[in-house]
């Protein structure tokens, strides 16, 4: 059964086509990147997979079930998490507060049972602070609980972010450029790090990078866009002497280079 699967997407911002016949599957277990020039379209495939974008045509199915009209947080509580490309916290709260206020969504607890603080109020919120600093002690966080993100180093903000997208225990991660912005020893402990949380956490994992080294070091399968269309995909070693994804990079001329 396939974990993700695309079919017939197309998605148009006005006038502007921005995904074009967009057709992928996902298998369980998969580390898979997508990559393209910027404006190619990738960002809007994960907007579009997440529920903050609709498609204008075709049907997502996660798990089989269709997910093209559910609202994010609906995606989410089906195992979906997602980091984005500009880091996003909640920076005037803590570290651990950023990570409990992701849960919101599965709380078992009513309105009236916050008001007169039930045992079932207590029981969930202590089960929501136990989850946070159990993945906080994992990614080797724990001394930075309490706090601001702001304050952390940018290497150590994206490995808050990517926490707070585990505490939802996703099948999928998305990854939206979690190199962007690192130094080239931060992008080497990045690289260690999602390997080593695929393994953790038996994650599928699908990233958006330009970092060619995080691409080549940690994917198994390459898709390739260009205009909102799928232009190559295959094996890292495939796809990157294709010409045509040399020409999307380089254009013609490092096509023509490439194909001599």
């Amino acid at each position: 059964m396939p974990l993700l699967e695309f079919k017939q997407i197309n998605h148009f911002f006005g006038g502007l086509q921005a995904v074009h016949n967009f057709n992928l599957t996902l298998e369980s277990g998969e580390l898979i990147g997508l990559i393209g020039p910027n404006g190619a379209g990738k960002t809007t495939i994960f907007n579009l997979m997440s529920g903050f974008y609709k498609p204008t045509q075709g049907d997502i199915l996660f798990q089989e079930n269709s997910i093209t009209h559910l609202k994010p947080h609906q995606v989410t509580a089906l195992g979906l998490a997602r980091t984005f490309q500009n880091i996003r916290m909640w920076n005037s709260m803590t570290v651990l507060e950023n990570l409990c206020i992701s849960q919101h969504y599965r709380m078992g607890y009513s309105f009236m049972d916050a008001i007169f603080s039930t045992k079932t109020y207590h029981e969930n919120e202590k089960a929501v602070v136990n989850l946070a600093m159990e993945i906080l002690d994992i990614l080797g966080l724990s001394s930075a609980a309490n706090e601001y993100p702001k304050n952390l180093p940018y290497g150590l903000q994206r490995r808050v972010e990517i926490g707070r997208a585990l505490t939802i225990k996703p099948s999928l991660l998305l990854l939206d450029e979690p190199a962007a912005g690192m130094n080239p020893s931060d992008i080497d402990k990045l690289i260690e790090l999602i390997r080593w949380i695929r393994e953790r956490f038996h994650l599928t994992i699908w990233l958006i990078e330009h970092q060619m080294k995080v691409v080549m070091s940690l994917c198994e399968r390459l898709c390739v866009l260009d205009f909102g269309q799928i232009i190559a995909e295959g094996s890292p070693s495939d796809v990157k002497n294709n010409p045509r994804v040399i020409s999307a990079y380089l254009g013609d001329e490092g096509a023509d280079d490439a194909e001599n």
